[in-house]
């Protein structure tokens, strides 16, 4: 029988998406979960996986056509049996015998099988690491296998491999760029015109939003990462070895900022039409450079997280955001957000606000200054921190004292401790 694929359910700030590539030709075979064509929304990269085994009978759009949600974009066909380890196919092939079960015998033990419920992210992650069916314990519906399932075995085993996970989850990450221009030898005056992704239109429609609708303004400050320098300089080998992550800066700032936020809930809070929402939960967004564009991940309840926990969840969430499998639902949401310009070389910056937040805190590099403490001039590693804020709703003296309550805490980090 013939089994139509979908465009998902997309939420209702999204309204369309553009089939952004096809993994899978008519006349293909394919296996269910198998990642059948990416679909990209002005937020994310949408993976739709293929919902059974057989070959695809029709591809109904192309590259760059826009689809809403619940339209049929390819059908397959069902009733053609595909043994996982064959080549993709043409229709008009005959369609060979299933193999043997002793040839599957002699199949490597790391092969991730086809025919468990695995999400197409979580099969990529048990690829890459040579991990079996066998060694997760999936969570999701019906056992399905999740990409937080993969990690968390990853966590339990602090696999060596691990650091390949980490790398490239940190805020220090670069993100590689291909030469837009090829060298051709000439004087020629050239030029190339690319449409705008629709993340990146989506950015700088929001980014222009914000700066028509908000009262934006931005204070400064500097804060000694001495302190913090030592304590992870003390602790790191400890941690890693306990968290199988490294004990980054990102994780101290997501801390302080929840204390300021906890006293001044202004800048916690954001404005719906007339009214003034005060949110009492703390759900810090982490600005993330992708290979499509800004994308800020939410980290959730961080007020009940540890510093190891936020760690660990930047890594997955950044990640994601490497291979373009962060969901809707990640980037959803947010009361305040924390952006690292630091990390490529930023000395200094006015971010701008995510609506409809009210704050957002910009980090930079960290460089030696000399710094005069006690009547003396002594060398230290300063960062200078930057708030932008809706003077809508905040007050300039609510603004300058949030940020030197991060910089108190970060100057002493027990205070985070003693909450103090």
């Amino acid at each position: 029988m013939s089994v139509e694929v979908r465009v998902p359910a997309l939420p209702e700030s999204v309204a369309d998406a553009v089939i952004a590539g096809w993994h899978k030709q008519a006349g293909d075979s394919v296996s269910q979960d198998e990642t059948l064509v990416d679909l990209e929304t002005d937020k994310v990269i949408l993976e739709v996986p293929a919902i059974s085994n057989g070959v695809i009978r029709e591809i109904r759009f192309k590259v760059g056509d826009t689809v809403t949600a619940d339209q049929v974009i390819a059908v397959i066909d069902d009733t053609v049996a595909v043994a996982t380890e064959q080549p993709a196919r043409s229709l008009a092939e005959p369609v060979q015998e299933a193999m043997p079960q002793s040839v599957q015998a002699e199949r490597p033990e790391t092969e991730v099988s086809t025919e468990l419920p695995i999400s197409p992210s979580a099969r990529k992650l048990m690829a890459e690491n040579n991990l079996k069916v066998s060694d997760i314990n999936g969570s999701g519906k019906g056992g399905r296998i999740l990409k937080e399932d993969v990690l968390e075995y990853l966590d339990s085993k602090s696999k060596p491999n691990k650091k390949q996970l980490s790398e490239p989850a940190r805020t220090e990450q670069k993100v590689a760029k291909t030469p837009l221009f090829e060298s051709t030898g000439t004087e020629a005056r050239i030029e190339k015109r690319v449409p705008m992704t629709r993340l990146r239109a989506r950015v700088a429609e929001r980014l222009l939003e914000a700066q028509h609708n908000a009262a934006i303004l931005t204070t400064f400050n500097e804060v000694n990462m001495k302190p913090v320098m030592e304590l992870r300089a003390r602790y790191k080998e400890r941690f890693e070895k306990e968290y199988g992550v490294k004990l980054g800066f990102m994780s101290f700032f997501v801390k302080a900022a929840v204390e300021a936020l906890k006293k001044f809930p202004a800048v916690n809070a954001s404005i719906d039409g007339n009214d003034i929402v005060y949110h009492g939960y703390y759900d810090i967004g982490i600005a993330v450079s992708g290979p499509n564009g800004l994308v800020v991940p939410i980290l959730r309840n961080v007020e009940d997280l540890t510093l190891a926990q936020i760690e660990q969840a930047i890594i997955s969430y950044a990640a994601s955001a490497n291979d373009n499998s962060l969901s809707i639902e990640d980037i959803t949401g947010g009361t305040f957000t924390i952006s690292n310009g630091g990390v490529f070389g930023s000395m200094l910056s006015t971010p701008i606000l995510n609506p409809p937040q009210s704050g957002i805190l910009g980090m930079h590099t960290i460089k030696e200054r000399p710094m005069v403490v006690n009547g003396e001039i002594v060398v230290l590693p300063m960062m200078y921190l930057a708030l932008s804020y809706d003077h809508r709703i905040i007050d300039g003296r609510e603004a300058v004292q949030f940020l030197v309550t991060i910089k108190d805490m970060l100057e002493e980090p027990s205070r985070m401790l003693l909450g103090v």
